[in-house]
C-alpha cells in the first residue's frame, strides 16, 4: 500500500510503548492476528513485549498486539484516567474516535460507518456487536490528522478535552468526554488542512498546516 502508515508513538505512564500502525491500504491485514497491520501495538521501553498483553500466549507478532481492526489511526493519548484513546480515518466516512480497550476488536474492514472508495458498502457496526463499535464517529469525515487529550491551564474551560486536527475539515475539533462516552463539542474553522496539534509545556496549543506552516494557540 503507498498510505496508511499510522505509526503514533505514546508512552504511558507506567513506562509502556504504545503504537499505532495503519493497515497500508491492504484491508485484510487489520484482522490477521500474524501481523502487526492496523493495530495498536504495546511494547516495553526496551522493546520486550509484556507478559500481560492479551495475545501474549500466541507468541510472534501476536504478542506485541494491544487492539485490532484499525484502518489508519493517526492520534492516539491517554485521558486523565489513564484510558487511551484514538482517532482513525474511515474510508469514504465513518472517521472513528475509539475508547481503546485491552484485546479489543474494532471491526476493520468487516464493519465500518463508512464505505469503500468503489462505493461498495461495508456492513455499520451496529450489525455486528462482536466488535468495539466508535464512541463518535463522522460522516461528512473530518480526517483526523492528530490528537491530543488537553491537560493544560491556559485553555482552563479545555482540561480534560480532546483535540483533533482536521485535514478535509480544515478545523480544530474539539471533543468532550462523558465517561465512556465522547461527543464532538464545537468546531473551530482554520481555513488550511491541519496536519498535527500538540500541547506546549505553556498550556499554549501548537497546530501544524499541512503546508509546513506553525501555529501557536493561546487565549485573547
Amino acid at each position: 500500500g503507498r498510505g496508511h502508515y499510522g505509526h503514533r508513538l505514546l508512552f504511558s505512564d507506567d513506562g509502556h510503548l504504545f503504537i499505532s500502525s495503519g493497515d497500508r491500504q491492504k484491508f485484510d491485514p487489520a484482522q490477521d492476528m500474524d501481523g502487526n497491520l492496523g493495530k495498536i501495538l504495546r511494547l516495553n521501553n526496551d522493546g520486550t513485549v509484556p507478559a500481560d498483553n492479551p495475545f501474549v500466549e500466541r507468541g510472534g507478532v501476536s504478542a506485541e498486539i494491544w487492539s485490532l481492526g484499525h484502518r489508519n489511526p493517526l492520534g492516539i493519548a491517554f485521558d486523565a484516567s489513564g484510558q487511551l484513546w484514538n482517532v482513525e480515518m474511515g474510508p469514504r466516512g465513518g472517521d472513528e474516535l475509539n475508547r481503546v480497550l485491552r484485546g479489543a476488536n474494532y471491526g476493520y474492514p468487516i464493519v465500518s460507518n463508512g464505505r469503500h472508495y468503489s462505493g461498495k458498502n461495508i456492513p455499520d457496526h451496529d450489525t455486528r456487536p462482536e466488535f468495539e463499535a466508535p464512541k463518535a464517529w463522522w460522516t461528512p469525515v473530518i480526517s483526523p490528522g492528530g490528537f491530543i487529550i488537553y491537560s493544560g491551564a491556559l485553555f482552563s474551560d479545555w482540561q480534560g478535552d480532546g483535540l483533533i486536527a482536521g485535514l478535509s475539515s480544515q478545523a480544530l475539533v474539539r471533543i468532550e468526554f462523558d465517561g465512556e462516552n465522547a461527543s464532538e463539542a464545537e468546531r473551530y474553522p482554520m481555513g488550511n488542512r491541519m496536519r498535527a496539534v500538540t500541547e506546549g509545556p505553556d498550556g499554549a496549543i501548537w497546530m501544524l498546516e499541512d503546508s509546513g506552516r506553525l501555529l501557536k494557540l493561546t487565549p485573547k
